[in-house]
């Protein structure tokens, strides 16, 4: 083989404990190839049929991961690859899931498979060290896997509470101004009331309607669309009857407030000829307090949404085994997950256990299986479905049942869904990782997860027990 000898070979990791006619064997059975810096060593989708050994240089590997190709591992002369890239014996790998790139200049020597069972033969416990490097490979593979899966959930989350935070802030920011705009006319209206001279028991009858009509509102149903606009053509005829200017803005806030017209005549014939004046103090006053309610609505909001952002990451807690009210925790994940269930107009049901107790968990792990199967079951619904989120208690397990009625998961793919990157979610949709990543979580808290799926009805059922070991 051209410039190669055997000693140059020992310069390699997993061959340098080889003896002399082994490697001579290898010399033999192998071709040499050169790669310049960037070039492709292996291609997404060939054949897997070469094992390689770097004698120069290192490699790159990105995994095609729905259609992307994503960092996972560079192979180099080092303990951990031992220098040895591509197929190992005994590798189930039957095509390159991704490309493998050149660094620098790399030179390696390939052996192709069908010299495998030869080379067993010829020295049985250098396949066993072989092995070794695939399961070394595998273990960085895995913990790179848990990595951009982490990477992606926390994308995921990002992007929802940025799409949740969006709506209250740009309603603060609308209502800010239109508060403004109301408290700046305030002083006009309330100028035009002292020169009409009103007294001021008729303030106090207006006060006193007014809370009046705060009390009532839970009370009484809400008009429909149709309703609401005949009462608005309703009262505007009537303003405009009284000469009262602007009258539909006043008849869309009067009627928003549940004024009757001889609720407003009422007013009127107290007010005498300042009628005309308080009518459109009465609304702007209206306009404002609905605007500092809806303010209060908005900061509040945004308060429930920073404190199920902290509970759901729990950025005070470490890592370990800490109590948790797994009802918190799925409400946290909902109002994370508000957006898209929000987006199908998608009813959640929730029928909780009363007296669920704490129960211990990773709850930063936990929280991580309640996203990635209600996300699931929302990405699977159809707009106006149905989630229902079931906890129950039984002897020392607690049980959640996630259930859709959405169109179900085929038979012939139902053992895959908990395969590392099997995903049946289009391009740039999913990672293929999240239920593989469900599944790890349970069983890191030693429970178990269960899944039945037909048209109208797909469960995913999560049995945790109540007491942990450490």
């Amino acid at each position: 083989m051209e410039n190669v000898t055997t000693t140059e070979l020992r310069n390699t990791i997993a061959l340098k404990d080889l003896p002399e006619e082994a490697l001579q064997w290898l010399l033999d059975h192998s071709k040499y190839e050169e790669f310049e810096d960037g070039t492709v060593i292996g291609k997404y989708g060939d054949p897997a049929e070469w094992m390689w050994f770097i004698l120069e240089g290192s490699a790159d590997f990105y995994m095609n991961i729905n259609g992307r190709l994503v960092y996972y591992f560079t192979f180099e002369n080092n303990p951990q690859t031992g220098g040895v890239g591509g197929l190992i014996p005994y590798s189930r790998m039957k095509t390159l899931p991704g490309n493998s790139y050149a660094i620098g200049r790399v030179r390696v020597i390939s052996l192709h498979k069908n010299y495998f069972h030869e080379l067993e033969q010829l020295n049985p416990e250098f396949i066993q060290q072989l092995i070794g490097y695939m399961t070394e490979r595998a273990r960085a593979f895995a913990t790179t896997q848990l990595q951009h899966e982490k990477v992606n959930a926390l994308g995921k989350l990002a992007a929802g509470i940025a799409h949740e935070l969006n709506n209250p802030a740009a309603a603060i920011n609308s209502i800010s101004n239109e508060l403004y705009k109301r408290l700046g006319r305030n002083y006009e209206l309330t100028e035009n009331l002292l020169h009409s001279n009103m007294q001021p028991e008729l303030i106090h009858t207006i006060r006193a309607i007014v809370l009046k009509k705060e009390a009532e509102s839970g009370q009484k149903s809400k008009l429909t669309v149709l309703q609401k606009m005949d009462a608005e053509d309703t009262l505007a005829d009537w303003l405009e009857n009284s000469k009262i200017t602007d009258n539909r803005a006043l008849a869309e806030t009067f009627t928003e407030f549940g004024f009757s017209i001889e609720e407003l005549e009422n007013i009127c014939s107290m007010a005498g000829d300042s009628f005309k004046i308080v009518l459109p103090w009465l609304e702007n006053l209206l306009i404002s307090q609905k605007n500092l309610t809806d303010l209060d609505d908005a900061s509040n909001r945004i308060s429930t949404l920073v404190g199920a952002i902290k509970s759901h990451v729990h950025m005070d807690r470490m890592g370990d085994l800490q109590s948790t009210n797994i009802h918190v925790d799925i409400e946290n994940t909902l109002t994370l997950l508000g957006h898209k269930l929000r987006e199908k107009n998608i009813t959640v049901k929730k029928l909780f256990y009363e007296k669920m107790p704490l129960i211990p968990a990773y709850v930063s792990e936990l929280n991580q299986v309640w996203t990635n199967i209600i996300d699931n079951a929302v990405f699977a619904l159809e707009k106006n479905g149905i989630l229902t989120i079931e906890s129950c208690l039984e002897d020392d397990e607690v049980s959640v049942n996630i259930i859709d009625n959405g169109p179900g998961i085929p038979k012939e793919i139902m053992s895959r869904i908990f395969d590392p990157f099997f995903t049946t979610k289009k391009v740039g949709e999913g990672t293929g990782i999240g239920l593989d990543l469900v599944n790890r979580a349970i069983k890191h808290h030693r429970g178990k997860i269960k899944v039945t799926s037909e048209p109208g009805n797909t469960e995913f059922s999560v049995f945790l027990p109540l007491i942990q070991k450490e």
